[in-house]
């Protein structure tokens, strides 16, 4: 297994998201969120990563089955912001501009 290069940290409006959510989809996003986003949260190659464009400072999303995670890169750590079914994703980013 990779080594752990980020710390990811949920702020307290994505913990709420998560919290909504079906324990077995809650359970999918948390472990998808550790597996792509504490090695390499940057997207390379890989097509559930997504830098979206328009946002300063850089927002990316992950894709995890029908939901999405919102995040931002700092330094060593990755700061979950937002988590979306992804039929409300055109309102959260408008939240997060």
């Amino acid at each position: 297994m990779e080594e752990k290069k980020y710390k990811v940290i949920f702020s307290p409006s994505a913990q709420r998201d998560i919290e909504r959510f079906e324990a077995d989809d809650a359970l999918q996003l948390v472990k998808d969120i550790k597996t792509y986003l504490e090695t390499s949260p940057l997207p390379i190659g890989k097509t559930r990563i997504k830098k979206l464009s328009g946002f300063n400072p850089p927002l990316y999303r992950l894709r995890s089955g029908d939901f999405m995670a919102y995040y931002r890169i700092f330094s060593k750590g990755v700061v979950i912001l937002a988590i979306t079914h992804k039929k409300d994703s055109e309102k959260i980013l408008k939240k997060l501009q």
